[in-house]
């Protein structure tokens, strides 16, 4: 695999990178509590100060940018790297929010569900129909909505700390990780939207799986704590590789894929506050409504 290349440093715990059309990468700060835009010069511009924790973000059928936020989380330093190790005292619980690119304008699109309040939101992916799954840590659930705020509904429960969330490239799987089982899920996606049959993918002891991207190659990509880097699983579930940063850090958290040819991986060392690139030795994927 060819050189891994950094971007840019002094980001406040990035996640969630999404490639845009421009060569510029979004990512959300959670320490920072911001929506941020990296050039690929390495510029870094706050695009809108969403507050509490912001985890996921996805590009919507309207443009605007949907935004898993957590609520808010205290961090601290060890050995130069910054991590989260609780909920902030002024956590009230997750929200959905809607983050308009062009002036920062954000709202609350969901703060609940089914009457429940929403917990430590993660990740956010769109499917073809311009709905969006999101996942909640803390609720051990897979929730399944629409843009308008009308319609919401957990679509998988009794997870054990999910993390990451993606589509296949015929978005007729879903996959999604759990933090500390090792366990990587794969669901049959239904006309509706709905989930069926869940099945271990992949498994493996001592891993800290976090977010993760499926490549053009059905390849599920996931952050793996443990490793400083992302591990490629083949949708037969065969591990095929294992990518590392040049500078280790237990928390890489994130991959997404763009670029001219979608043949480039970003990827986030949030404890340290980087962004890298490094040329895929797969073909990439496009995500639905990426602008």
């Amino acid at each position: 695999m060819a050189a891994m290349r950094e971007i840019t440093s002094g980001l406040q715990f990035p996640e969630g990178p999404i490639a845009m059309d421009d060569g510029s990468v979004l990512v959300v700060e959670i320490e920072g509590g911001n929506l941020t835009r990296v050039t690929p010069d390495g510029r870094c511009t706050v695009i809108a100060h969403c507050g509490g924790g912001p985890n996921g973000a996805a590009v919507g059928p309207d443009g605007t940018v949907y935004v898993a936020n957590d609520g808010g989380l205290d961090f601290k330093v060890e050995d130069g790297i910054n991590y989260p190790f609780a909920a902030a005292p002024d956590n009230t619980g997750g929200r959905i929010q809607r983050v308009d690119l062009a002036t920062g304008a954000f709202e609350d699109v969901y703060t609940d569900s089914g009457g429940q309040r929403l917990g430590s939101l993660n990740d956010v992916v769109f499917d073809q129909r311009g709905r969006f799954y999101f996942v909640d840590t803390g609720a051990g659930a897979i929730h399944y909505a629409s843009t308008d705020g009308a319609d919401i509904t957990p679509v998988a429960t009794s997870l054990e700390m999910p993390n990451g969330m993606g589509l296949s490239p015929d978005g007729m799987r879903l996959y999604a990780s759990e933090t500390y089982t090792g366990r990587v899920f794969a669901w049959d996606v239904a006309g509706d939207g709905t989930l069926h049959g869940r099945a271990l993918l992949y498994t493996a002891d001592g891993h800290g799986w976090d977010g993760l991207a499926v490549d053009g190659a059905g390849n599920v990509c996931i952050a793996n704590l443990e490793h400083s880097g992302i591990s490629v699983i083949g949708p037969d579930g065969t591990l095929r590789e294992e990518v590392t940063v040049p500078l280790h850090d237990p928390f890489v958290t994130n991959v997404c894929f763009g670029g001219p040819d979608v043949r480039t991986a970003f990827i986030t060392s949030s404890g340290r506050g980087r962004l890298y690139a490094v040329d895929w030795p797969y073909p990439g994927l496009r995500l639905h409504f990426a602008c």
